[in-house]
């Protein structure tokens, strides 16, 4: 089997990576910011090391990745994060060192990457999307918004750490924005539950597809999913996905991110993550190897499409869960901008303390592999006491 080498392994993506290579057979090598990772103590790693922070310095992520490579006689690299992949791929290259890069082209990459311009092409090919508008200073931001309408959402072009910021009011607009970096997407905001389509690609042809519910995140308002479940492929959302994915020939797996509105029942198309995406756990529980279709795609190899999976499969993060309800109980639904119809809190700690359904997960926790979730136990406490 092949030497694969999985990138930032800080991730939970990342360590549902190296599980699920590992035990399909793979040699599974492992990169991070700083060692020991979540990943790294992963009893399926032969072997880690330390790889400078992609975002800040991209070219020396890769340098130090290409020696990697050939120093463990990688075949394959999977870049796990957004910097990573971006900073691999605007190198120019297809491949590190002459390990294969499991991921789409850059003409394709920095096509979907793009909030403003992914949703103006999904409009076109079709789908829906919300009223959006962008500001290029703090200048342009009342002319966006007023153009958008309020209840809005502030959302970077590019920044990830910026994250989502809601806006109900003129009054709120600059708290909301303050250390936003510009250019900014103003966004109306729609009310309803948040849908994932999960798709594998080969040059454009679909070989694997998955969808989930959030049932929680992290922020309350919406952010990451902490509790999730398993569903079935929405036939809208699913063909919009494959229309944005085959535009550009996609290579590898990438995650279109829907919101149904609760009003309309209708999908609106939210942005594209070209990369394995952090409830990744979820769709392996159900039966989808994706980390090992998507290595056999990045070898070459011709890979079947997959069919079906089990669906009303659940999936707990369990210390994003637990932050989930420390914010429910610490802060109002105002200040958190939940949504109307949002649950009590009430509500929400005994959905939480429910631990005993027949077709719960937990994400980290593994009997058969338990030091990651004692690495991030650990981890989360030391973050709260600090």
């Amino acid at each position: 089997m092949a030497r694969v080498l999985v990138t930032d392994g800080e991730n939970r993506a990342a360590l549902a990576a190296t599980r699920a290579l590992g035990r399909a057979g793979y040699t599974v090598y492992v990169s991070a910011a700083r060692l020991p990772s979540l990943a790294s103590v992963s009893r399926f790693v032969s072997g880690s090391a330390v790889v400078v922070g992609a975002a800040e310095h991209p070219r020396q992520a890769v340098t130090r990745l290409a020696e990697l490579v050939g120093a463990w006689g990688i075949e394959v690299v999977v870049p796990v994060t957004d910097a990573t992949m971006s900073a691999v791929l605007h190198c120019g290259v297809s491949a590190v060192g002459h390990a294969a890069v499991a991921g789409p082209s850059n003409e394709a990459y920095v096509a979907l990457s793009d909030k403003a311009a992914v949703l103006a092409r999904a409009a076109a090919l079709g789908g829906a999307v919300p009223r959006t508008a962008v500001a290029s200073s703090a200048a342009d931001l009342p002319e966006a918004t007023a153009q958008v309408g309020y209840p809005c959402v502030l959302k970077s072009l590019h920044s990830r750490s910026f994250g989502t910021r809601y806006v109900a009011t003129t009054a709120t607009l600059g708290e909301a924005a303050a250390g936003a970096p510009y250019p900014v997407l103003v966004q109306e905001r729609i009310v309803g539950v948040g849908e994932g389509v999960f798709l594998l690609m080969d040059r454009g042809r679909r070989i694997a597809a998955f969808a989930h519910r959030r049932l929680r995140e992290k922020p309350p308002s919406g952010g990451v999913s902490t509790y999730r479940e398993s569903v079935r492929l929405a036939p809208d959302v699913l063909q919009i996905a494959e229309r944005l994915l085959g535009d550009v020939a996609w290579q590898g797996v990438a995650m279109v991110e829907f919101k149904r509105c609760a009003r309309t029942g209708r999908a609106y198309l939210m942005e594209v993550n070209g990369r394995l995406w952090g409830s990744l756990q979820l769709a392996i529980d159900a039966g989808i190897n994706f980390p090992e279709l998507l290595v056999r795609v990045a070898l070459g190899q011709a890979v079947a499409p997959v069919d079906g999976y089990r669906v009303g499969v659940r999936s707990r993060w369990l210390w994003g869960d637990v932050d989930h309800v420390i914010a429910r109980l610490r802060r109002s639904r105002t200040r958190l901008h939940l949504e109307p119809g949002a649950p009590s809190f009430l509500r929400t700690l005994w959905d939480f303390l429910h631990f005993w359904r027949p077709e719960d997960r937990m994400e980290v926790w593994d009997a058969d592999d338990p030091r990651p979730f004692w690495a991030e136990t650990v981890a989360w406490l030391r973050r709260r006491s600090s």
